[in-house]
């Protein structure tokens, strides 16, 4: 069975970004054709890099780096939740992608974004940082407006368009994560 990590890219006291991690494993756990794991970057502290070598060398030192490696690892493919702070991800998201390369190599990859402007702009940036790390991102993006997909700025309300996008994106992880089996077979 295919596992799919949906990763939840903030740890901000007050963060939305829980409520929609928590609103893409509802939708995802209805599904049959994968398991989905809730993955919050608050259960997995990581200190600014601090491993001695470049990640690609696999060689870690770290108690927590070696935990996120095998947390990382366990999956076939990723969500990424991420909020858009000054036209980026999130430095906490950005910096535990940092800590691995070969765990996130032949991986698909979809996002789900939030802010102003439903978070494009961190949506690009991390299909440019995955195209580094050999993750396949998928085409569709689930872009939620903190103006209209959420009530005050801060409580989810997500219309069926963007559960639309969310069933289309998720298809597309999964299909994408199956067909990149054998690359990770390989490796």
């Amino acid at each position: 069975m295919i596992r799919i990590g949906i990763i939840l890219g903030s740890t901000r006291p007050g963060r939305n970004g829980e409520q929609v991690a928590r609103w893409v494993l509802e939708h995802a756990s209805r599904r049959t054709d994968a398991v989905f794991e809730l993955v919050d970057l608050l259960d997995h502290p990581l200190p600014h890099l601090d491993e001695p070598m470049p990640p690609a060398y696999g060689q870690y030192k770290n108690e927590h780096t070696k935990a996120w490696a095998a947390k990382i690892a366990s999956f076939d493919g990723f969500v990424m939740v991420t909020p858009e702070y000054n036209h980026s991800t999130s430095g906490v998201l950005k910096n535990a992608i940092d800590y691995l390369y070969a765990e996130w190599n032949h991986k698909a990859f979809g996002i789900v974004s939030y802010g102003s402007v439903g978070g494009a702009r961190a949506a690009e940036h991390l299909r440019l940082i995955a195209g580094e790390l050999k993750l396949a991102d998928v085409r569709t993006n689930v872009a939620l407006s903190l103006f209209t997909d959420f009530h005050d700025f801060s409580k989810l309300a997500a219309g069926e368009r963007q559960v639309a996008a969310l069933t289309t994106m998720l298809d597309e992880v999964v299909a994408w994560s199956r067909a990149l089996a054998p690359l990770r077979q390989a490796a």
